[in-house]
């Protein structure tokens, strides 16, 4: 099986090596801004003319921004834009104009209702100290070092890991992946570089294939199976939430920058701000590496996996958990899971969001009309089940995947439910027109509505 998927290491450059970098990634930033600029204003103009009663014929004409059509006029204008361009690799620009020729195109798209999703604004000009300093390498020597403790970039030459290169090398040495791209980026004041690699992944197969487990993330434990297993939330922000706010006071009684009066940062405030943005870093590095072990031994483990398709979005909007909802990582646990799956040769189901998996007994199937989030126990009225809230949503999970095998590629048989629970016994089970599985992952339609 053939997937791309990235491998990043932390790089320890030279004072010299990480002002090369800069270089480059201001020129980026440089490019970006100056296409930016150049598009700004030939629409503004157009919007001006037609303010004045202008003909569309008569207008301006507009200006390209495909990525050819920059990369052309770009080329055109470096001699007076950027007289030091021979200096930079052409990567560089091109890396700020594709970003344009992206942003562009998703801002064109959200406005014709072609792109799903919250609205996309308008591109904005990057600035040097708020910009993320990053440039990618398509083209040129991008390989990595026999000795694993070095890798190969154009015009940055041999940059030295922090960490050995062997998962990638051991692959690129048996001809089972090849490098696509190089992306060299500062986050959280340290360089990494991610390779995109084309990867020829062996055909695996979970430890028991067929069974199936449902999953149930949450804040208290991160995930309840439908075993009765409690997975713990680590909660690396509150952990590390009495360092953070001491740093953040100390970086505060600092001079920082006024944009208004143009005065710059102190080099005491940059050191602060040094030392905040690294420990932000290490909770995100810990809560990805935590993600990570779970998913992978859940994907290598069960061959069918069942959760739920949460509104984080809109989760995140109660202030009262907003913070541990975000700490805990529901999004990227479920991204990971879904291509997990796909590598171990497993599957993925999705039930609907709106399926009552808490206020159906896993026993009898009774719905309740109504559920606090405050009980913590599920008491069947109807059957005398007594049981975890959490593990009583997970063993619904798990049901699911069964109403999916049954439907195969016609209609499923789901409890689902609309926005609100209908009150009353159990709910009576209604097909939907819809597909079951799409390859390795199923998604099981909401009662009352088409899928």
């Amino acid at each position: 099986m053939r997937t791309v998927q990235a491998y990043r290491f932390a790089l320890d450059l030279t004072p010299a090596q990480e002002r090369t970098v800069l270089m480059n990634a201001g020129a980026a930033r440089v490019a970006h801004n100056w296409a930016l600029a150049r598009i700004k204003a030939a629409m503004d103009q157009r919007a001006a003319e037609r303010s004045y009663g202008a003909a569309e014929v008569g207008l301006t004409p507009g200006l390209g921004w495909s990525l050819p059509a920059l990369r052309k006029a770009w080329n055109q204008a470096k001699p007076e834009v950027a007289p030091w361009w021979a200096q930079c690799s052409k990567e560089a620009f091109n890396t700020g104009l594709e970003a344009l020729a992206r942003a562009l195109k998703n801002w064109s798209d959200s406005r014709a209702g072609r792109r799903a999703g919250r609205r996309v604004g308008f591109p904005r000009f990057k600035s040097r100290r708020r910009a993320t300093p990053s440039i990618r390498f398509t083209t040129g020597a991008i390989r990595v070092e026999t000795d694993r403790k070095h890798v190969v970039l154009p015009r940055l030459g041999r940059l030295k890991t922090h960490e050995s290169t062997r998962k990638l090398a051991r692959r690129l040495e048996a001809g089972t992946a090849r490098i696509l791209s190089a992306t060299v980026r500062r986050d959280g004041g340290r360089w990494h570089v991610a390779f995109c690699v084309e990867v020829n992944r062996a055909e695996l197969t979970p430890t028991r294939p067929h069974t199936v487990i449902g999953v149930d993330v949450g804040v208290k434990h991160l995930g309840v199976l439908s075993t009765g297993k409690l997975l713990p939330n680590p909660r690396h922000l509150d952990t590390a939430a009495r360092r953070m706010r001491r740093l953040s006071r100390r970086m505060s009684r600092r001079v920082g920058p006024n944009r208004r009066t143009g005065r710059r940062p102190s080099n005491r405030w940059e050191r602060a701000r040094r030392q905040v943005a690294r420990a932000h870093a290490r909770v995100a590095n810990l809560r990805r590496d935590g993600l990570h072990q779970l998913t992978v031994r859940l994907t290598r483990e069960y061959g069918t996996i069942v959760v739920e398709d949460l509104n984080v979005a809109g989760m995140l909007r109660n202030r009262r958990l907003a913070r541990r909802i975000a700490d805990a990582g529901f999004g990227e646990l479920r991204r990971q899971l879904a291509y997990k799956t796909a590598w171990n040769g497993g599957r993925l189901i999705v039930a609907n969001r709106w399926y009552p998996s808490s206020k159906t007994c896993s026993a009898c199937g009774t719905v309740k009309a109504k559920l606090a989030l405050s009980e913590r126990t599920y008491t069947c009225t109807t059957g005398g089940l007594i049981l975890d809230r959490d593990i009583n949503a997970a063993c619904n999970l798990a049901a699911l995947a069964h109403e999916v095998d049954t439907a195969g590629s016609g209609p499923v048989a789901g409890r689902g439910a609309d926005h609100k629970t209908r009150p009353g016994g159990p709910v009576a089970t209604k097909r939907q027109p819809g597909t079951a599985t799409a390859g390795k992952t199923g998604t099981v339609p909401p009662q009352g509505r088409t899928a």
